[in-house]
Parts: structure tokens; C-alpha cells; sequence
């Protein structure tokens, strides 16, 4: 047996290592500075504090991006010198951000042990490569991210650290090949675990879903179905669920092999990125043998985010796309029927701030209690670990439920395709399938219709960003002055009634969150809302999110860019989007 000596190795702090919503992400360039990764680790081993970490059992894996593999090596053996009984690895490295918080709930290692947490190595749905993002955060016991009280420790730790810990004469693991490698130092036997990196997952899922019915949808020749990793993560559990455990065929499957640098793509489900997703469910049958696919969807990087398509009819008009907060309003609307896993009845439901209230209908017409949270998947953790929600969601296409701590972007798939089944249980045979496009209609003919649309800025310079949000503060002390703007744009829009800046008071712990998205709500439900997000590597991402709700029957069926053209032109003048910001568009519509 191995044994290893712990050094003590001297540092010192290194700014803009403050955490964001999802972890700390920056460039590879800059993790791969002297120490950076280092101080940011023992950093949260201090935060976390050393009665936690001794004996403790960790995970460490994450998306497969480029250094994670190099970053495994130096975690595990600054855990070893940090008194960690034993560390569990995804076979080569590879855990989906879900898959690591249903090991933490779920797994039960050969000697009993159950995991205290994780390190995840991902920076979500940003691009991977030697130039471009890496990112890591720590994930608690209940398998959820670390609440503001944890990563504020880590931050200010990361201010005033003077040393860090390393296990000096512990090999590298080869994490390619599942094994349990045993190890001895000062605290006595220290081990690493590289196990399988789907069976756990996949087991949840089979616990959740009619599986059945699911197979029997997939193997309809009615029924065709397309799904794309985009080089992520989510390739190391698409083959297992959709092709051996449902019978899918492998054609099926697009960029479901991991790569460090996601092929060069962009690892972010939605119609920019999601290229040959979208061109395969906009195939023409004019000029291809073949019909577009009944069903799409695509993952990002670590697969907890999704992207659904269906197929459009007639032909000039293929695709069909589901937006994320129509998504989650669906899911909740029909999981009770469609998943076993909710046959008892929702606890409730919950959305962040920015997504639409497309859900809040649902709550109001199934009488489910109902919660409107911050950006951050955090704030549902305390929610489901106190009983009180069932299914949430956030418009940046992430979709969950209380089965782990997580968004879960397969889950999110598996529950559209669970819904399909069931909308069609009696109808496998008929001539056509009730369709993606049939059941999101009779969802807004319901709920009536929530037109939405996202506009992202990315990498803006931060100064700029940061006078935009200040000069939308001041303005909200003025609502006559607000509506004169408003007006002066475009006389066709309704009157601003409030504007505030979204502040959140948790029911569970009573913690305060404030100053977390600028929002201006008009008389006839629309909204408004510009937010700051922590998403990013470099730079600043300013979010504007555009909201109209339509009751109207007769007028649920327009085209969303038009429907919400008068609108869009308020916010941009409104905000002076192009005179902060120096862009004349955005960088991404959704």
C-alpha cells in the first residue's frame, strides 16, 4: 500500500476568486496559474472546516472539459492531506452535474459509506478548451450547490489564505478503469473509488419512469426521436437510457461522444448552438427522404439543462420550439397522470424570478402552493429538503424535481417523453400521434399563453453593464416619468403599475437575497426584467427577459417575435441597451 506525507505548501490570496450562482468560473489560463486552483480548494476544505472533512467520503468528477483531468489529480491529493477518508470518481472523470447529486443521495458505497459532498469540474453550458472555461463548485450532503452562507466562507477565505495542503508521494489514480486504489498517511488509509458513471443515474430514473410505456412510444413507427449531447457530458448516460434501457435507435443519438473541447461547439441547448439539432428537425421533405424527427432535445456541457423540439406541421414550417418556462408549466401540469414517481400528488412548485408565469397558472389552477425564488438552483434545495416543492424550473432551460438537488436536463427529457406516451397510451396505432406542438396548444388554449423571449449580452464590458443596471434603479423612483418614456416608444403598450428590484426572503431559513433582478411589471401582465448574470467567465452577461401574457384564444397562436416586437423596442430604448452597452444586438436570442 502507497503511503504519502502531508506538505504544507505557502501561498498567498489571488483576486476574483469569488464564487457565482453556479461555482467559480474563469479562463483555463487562469486556473492553470501557480496556486489558483489550489487556494480555491483548500479554501473551501477551511470553509467547510476540518471536524467536517476528517473521515469524510467526497466526490470528484465533472463534464470532462479540458483540465479536468489534471484538476481530479490535484483534489484528491490535497483531500488526502486535508484528512478525507476516501474520494469516489466517475470512470474517466465523468459525472453529470445531476448524476453527482443523485451519487450523493443515492449511492451506498461496499462499506456502507455515504458521500458528504462534491466537487463538480464544470463550467455548465460555456464552451471548453485550452482557451476557453473551466469551473468548479461545491455541492453539499442533500446534493445541492452550496448555499451563499458556504461560498461567502470561501470567498473571504480565498482573501486571506497563507497555505494550502498536498499529499506528497500519492500517485496519480487512473481514473480510466474502474477500482478501488488504497492509500495510507498520517490520518491512516485513504481511498479512491472509480466507479461506473451511469448505473447510479440510470437506477433513479428507472425509479421515476414508466420506462414501459416510454419503449412502447420509442418502438411506434409513428414515433421518431432525436437527441444531442453536443459533446457533452450527457453522452455517457444517452446511450445507456435511450438505446439499451429504451430501445432507441442508435441513429438516434447526435455528439454523444465527451470531448474536452465539446467539439468545438458551444455546449448550450438552444437554436444558436444546437446547430445540427435544429437542421435535423428542419429537414424538408421536399428534399430529403426522410421526415424530421417527432421529437428533439439537446443537453449542455454537464447535461442539467435541456432544449425540447418537436416536429412543426405543414412542411414549410418544421420545427417547433418549447420554451423552457412553457416546459416546466407542462411538466407540473401533467406529471401526476404521466410519472409514477408524482402519482401522489405535488408538494408544489416553484420558478426563478425571471421565468415566465407561465407556471404560476398551473399553481393557481391545481391549487399548488407556489414559490417565485432568485436565480440559483440553491434556493429549490431548501425548498424540497423542507417538503414544500415538487417540480421547479428557470427559464435558462433548466427544468427539475425533488428526486435529487440538481437541474436535471435527461429528466427533463424523460418527463416530456413520459408525458407523450401518456398523452397517446390509446393512440400508439392511430394514423397520427398527439404531437409536441398538439399538447403545448392545448396547454396555452388551458392556461392561456405566456410570449417570451430572452436577449443575452455577453462578455459587455462591466462598467457599462453596471451603469445600465444603476440607471434602471434610479428610473423606477419615477413611474410617471417611466411612462412618459414608455409611451413616447410605443403607444401600444400598456402602463408600467411597479418596478422594484426583486428581493427574496426564504421561507425555510429566513435568509434575505437582494438585489436580484430589476423588474418593470405593466398593467396588462407584462414584464420586464434586466439581471446581471454570474454565469460567465469574463466580462459581464447583462439578461433581458421579455414577457406577455395573452388570454385570448383567438390570439394564442401568433408568432412570438411578433407578438412581442412592441415590447422588445421598449426595453432597448428604455434601458438605452446600445448607449451602455455599445451593442446594436445581442448575442444570443432565446
Amino acid at each position: 500500500m502507497t503511503s504519502f506525507k502531508v506538505t504544507r505548501v505557502q501561498t498567498s490570496p489571488i483576486d476574483g476568486q469569488k464564487p457565482g450562482t453556479s461555482g467559480l468560473r474563469k479562463k483555463v489560463k487562469v486556473f492553470v496559474q501557480p496556486h489558483y486552483l489550489q487556494n480555491f480548494v483548500q479554501s473551501t476544505f477551511n470553509a467547510l472546516g476540518a471536524d467536517k472533512m476528517k473521515g469524510a467520503t467526497l466526490v470528484v468528477s465533472g463534464d470532462g472539459r479540458y483540465y479536468s483531468k489534471d484538476a481530479i489529480q490535484i483534489i484528491i491529493k490535497m483531500a488526502a492531506a486535508n484528512g478525507v477518508r476516501r474520494i469516489w470518481v466517475g470512470q474517466n472523470g465523468l459525472l453529470s452535474t445531476p448524476a453527482v447529486s443523485a451519487v450523493i443521495r443515492e449511492r451506498v458505497g461496499a462499506d456502507g459509506s455515504k458521500a458528504n459532498g462534491a466537487f463538480i469540474l464544470t463550467a455548465s453550458h460555456n464552451p471548453g478548451g485550452p482557451n476557453e472555461d473551466f469551473g468548479i463548485k461545491y455541492n453539499m450532503e442533500n446534493g445541492g450547490p452550496a448555499p451563499e452562507g458556504i461560498t461567502d466562507k470561501i470567498y473571504s477565505n480565498t482573501t486571506t489564505i497563507k497555505e494550502y495542503l498536498i499529499a506528497e508521494g500519492l500517485p496519480d489514480v487512473d481514473i480510466s478503469k474502474i477500482g478501488l486504489g488504497n492509500f495510507t498517511g498520517p490520518d491512516g488509509q485513504f481511498d479512491v473509488d472509480v466507479f461506473d458513471s451511469a448505473s447510479d443515474y440510470v437506477k433513479l430514473m428507472k425509479s421515476i419512469f414508466d420506462f414501459k410505456s416510454i419503449m412502447n412510444l420509442l418502438s411506434s413507427p409513428k414515433f421518431s426521436f432525436c437527441y444531442d449531447a453536443l459533446h457533452g457530458v450527457a453522452g455517457a448516460y444517452a446511450k445507456r437510457i435511450f438505446v439499451e434501457e429504451l430501445g432507441a435507435k442508435e441513429s438516434s443519438l447526435l455528439n454523444c461522444v465527451p470531448k474536452e473541447d465539446f467539439g468545438g461547439g458551444h455546449p448550450d441547448p438552444n437554436l444558436t448552438y444546437a446547430k445540427e439539432l435544429v437542421a435535423r428537425m428542419g429537414l424538408s421533405k421536399l428534399d430529403n427522404t426522410e421526415d424530421p424527427p417527432e421529437f428533439g432535445a439537446a443537453a449542455d456541457g454537464d447535461a442539467d439543462r435541456n432544449m425540447v423540439l418537436g416536429k412543426r406541421l405543414p412542411y414549410f414550417n418544421f420545427r417547433f420550439f418549447v420554451t423552457p418556462s412553457d416546459s416546466v408549466a407542462i411538466i407540473a401540469a401533467n406529471a401526476v397522470q404521466a410519472i409514477p414517481y408524482f402519482s401522489g400528488g405535488l408538494k408544489g412548485v416553484a420558478r426563478s424570478m425571471p421565468t415566465s408565469a407561465a407556471l404560476d397558472v398551473v399553481a393557481k389552477h391545481l391549487n399548488l402552493k407556489f414559490f417565485e425564488v432568485p436565480t440559483g438552483w440553491k434556493f429549490f434545495g431548501n425548498l424540497m429538503d423542507a417538503g414544500m416543492c415538487s417540480v421547479c424550473g428557470e427559464e435558462s432551460f433548466g427544468t427539475g424535481s425533488d428526486h435529487i438537488r440538481e437541474k436535471d436536463g435527461i429528466w427533463a427529457v424523460l418527463a416530456w417523453l413520459a408525458i407523450i406516451a401518456y398523452k397517446n397510451k390509446d393512440n400508439l396505432g392511430g394514423d397520427k400521434l398527439v404531437s409536441v406542438e398538439d399538447i403545448v396548444r392545448q396547454h396555452w388554449s388551458t392556461y392561456g399563453r405566456h410570449y417570451y423571449t430572452r436577449y443575452d449580452y455577453e462578455n459587455v464590458d462591466s462598467g457599462g453593464a453596471n451603469q445600465l443596471m444603476d440607471y434602471l434603479v434610479k428610473l423606477q423612483s419615477n413611474l410617471t416619468e417611466v411612462n412618459n418614456i414608455v409611451k413616447g416608444i410605443r403607444s401600444d403598450v400598456s402602463k408600467v403599475v411597479n418596478a422594484d428590484e426583486f428581493e427574496y426572503k426564504d421561507p425555510v431559513d429566513g435568509s434575505i437575497s437582494k438585489h436580484q433582478g430589476i423588474r418593470y411589471l405593466f398593467e396588462d401582465g407584462s414584464r420586464l426584467v434586466f439581471r446581471l448574470s454570474g454565469t460567465g467567465s469574463e466580462g459581464a452577461t447583462i439578461r433581458l427577459y421579455i414577457e406577455q401574457y395573452e388570454k385570448d384564444p383567438s390570439k394564442i397562436g401568433r408568432e412570438s417575435q411578433d407578438a412581442l416586437a412592441p415590447l422588445v423596442e421598449v426595453a432597448l430604448k428604455l434601458s438605452k441597451m446600445q448607449e451602455y452597452t455599445g451593442r446594436s444586438a445581442p448575442t444570443v436570442i432565446t
